[in-house]
Order: C-alpha cells, then sequence, then structure tokens
C-alpha cells in the first residue's frame, strides 16, 4: 500500500531534473532550426552521393588493387552491401588499365574539384553552428581538397578500424568511435580556419563521432534487408533511393552533433571542465 506515497516522491524528485533540462532542450531546437538541419543534412546527402560516384571511379581507375580491395571492404562493412548492388560494386572496382584509359586525367582533375562541394557544405555548417562569418575562398580553398585527401584516406581504412584490425568488433567499434571522433575534431577546426580552439570544439567532435559510429553499427541491422528489397522491387533504382535515405539520416546526424555541439561547449560544467572560462571561444585573426 505504501507504493503510492513512494511513486509521488519519485515524480517529484524527478520534477526538478525535468524542469532543469527543458530550457536546454529548447536551446536545442532553436539551435537546430537556425543552422537549418534538414536543408543542410539533405545537401550535405545529395552532395556525399553526387561526389562519391566520380570519386569511386577515378578509385577505380587509378589506384592499386589493394586500395580497391580495402574501400571494397569498407563499403560493404558500412552499407551492407550485397546481392547485385555488390556485384555493380565489384565491377566498378575492377578499374585497371582499362578504366584509367576511359577516364583520362582531365575528367578525374574534373571529378575531384567537383567534390569540393561536399567540404564546402560543411565548412557552411561549422560557420552556421559556430555563428562566425564565412570564410574566404583564398583561404578555404586548400582546405577543402586537403579534407577530401584525409577523409578519403581514412575511408580507405574504415573497414580495417570496424574489425578491430582482426580482434573483432569488440575492439573495432570502440577504435571507430575513437577515429570518428578523432577526424569530426580536425574537420571543424580545419574548416573553421583554426578561428576556434580545439577545445571548444570537442564537444561537438564527441557527440557527431559517437552518433555517427552508433549509427553505422546499427545500419548493419536493417540496411542489407532494406537494400536488397529495394531491388528486388524497383531494381538499381530502388538502391539508389534506399541509399539516398540512408544518407540523409546520415548526415543529419552529422549536422545535428556538430550544432549540438556548440551548446554543448557553452555549458558552464562543460566550460570549467574543459577551463575554457580562461578565455574565449574563438581566435582572433
Amino acid at each position: 500500500m505504501g507504493t503510492g506515497p513512494r511513486a509521488v516522491k519519485r515524480l517529484s524528485a524527478a520534477v526538478p531534473a525535468v524542469s532543469r533540462a527543458a530550457p536546454f532542450v529548447r536551446r536545442v531546437a532553436v539551435q537546430l532550426r537556425s543552422v537549418s538541419v534538414l536543408d543542410l543534412s539533405t545537401r550535405l546527402a545529395a552532395q556525399v552521393f553526387l561526389t562519391a560516384l566520380p570519386m569511386l571511379f577515378v578509385i577505380a581507375a587509378y589506384c592499386p588493387q589493394e586500395v580497391r580491395e580495402q574501400l571494397r571492404t569498407s563499403l560493404r562493412d558500412v552499407l551492407g552491401i550485397q546481392g547485385i548492388v555488390q556485384d555493380q560494386v565489384e565491377r566498378l572496382y575492377a578499374g585497371g588499365e582499362r578504366g584509367s584509359g576511359a577516364w583520362g586525367v582531365v575528367s578525374a582533375v574534373v571529378s575531384l574539384v567537383s567534390a569540393t562541394a561536399l567540404s564546402r557544405v560543411l565548412q557552411r555548417l561549422c560557420e552556421r553552428s559556430w555563428q562566425l562569418p564565412h570564410t574566404t575562398a583564398r583561404t578555404a580553398v586548400w582546405r577543402w581538397f586537403l579534407w577530401l585527401l584525409v577523409w578519403s584516406t581514412a575511408l580507405v581504412f574504415q573497414g580495417v578500424v570496424r574489425g578491430g584490425f582482426g580482434a573483432g568488433a569488440l575492439l573495432g567499434f570502440p577504435l571507430q568511435v575513437a577515429a570518428a571522433t578523432g577526424l569530426w575534431w580536425w574537420t571543424q577546426h580545419l574548416l573553421l580556419a583554426g578561428r576556434v580552439g580545439w577545445l571548444p570544439l570537442l564537444p561537438g567532435a564527441v557527440l557527431t563521432g559517437a552518433g555517427t559510429s552508433v549509427f553505422a553499427a546499427t545500419s548493419s541491422l536493417w540496411m542489407p534487408r532494406t537494400l536488397q528489397r529495394s531491388v528486388d522491387q524497383f531494381g538499381l533504382l530502388g538502391s539508389v533511393f534506399t541509399v539516398l535515405s540512408w544518407l540523409i539520416l546520415f548526415c543529419t546526424t552529422v549536422v545535428a552533433g556538430i550544432a549540438i555541439g556548440w551548446l554543448v561547449a557553452q555549458e558552464r560544467s562543460v566550460r570549467r571542465l574543459l577551463a575554457l572560462d580562461r578565455g574565449g571561444f574563438t581566435r582572433a585573426r
């Protein structure tokens, strides 16, 4: 019979916690709206899709066989590619001399330059999240190419990291979270042109790295079946719809992680933990 008073007591204790969390939740909603989370997520996904295909052809045409094998493993592990889609990927990475001759150096350069559109959208996301003015192209252009180079290299080793260098998922998942956190930490600092110090960028890196790693890990539970069902119903066009939907969800995780990271970095307890009260977030240029 005493369960009623105890339940009321627990509820009364929970009310202050909810009250304290409510302002932060409201600030999160305002921040996501200010960065246009749906718009940026869709644009990021579109750029990943539109620029990834030409870069895949470039990789198939010019990279050694070992690199093609690593990329094929990474794509299979992340997206759960199988069946007809896997056959298409196998053909794509059969590249070799014939592929490089078909592409040509000029086409390869054009595809790489076009891929900087993804870097530019990410830069806009970081600047909106941190409420900073847009960087001039002269300052940012080399950063776009450097970001593509580093992330393309990271993609090559994605499958090995996910497998824990042969030790399995028990080691692979923590390594993936750590690697993703480091990459997103560096990405923000690079694309913001060093205008924000490293420590304030850490909360956004942790949120984005952990969020994308969890999303990629759980995707293996549903993505292969969804992808295969789409191919069975609509052919290869169905795989396009499925991959685009996956990319939009993935990019939403990225946008939310970086945007909310700015809010977390402003929390008094976080500022005290990271010793941010000793100076401002941004650096003078």
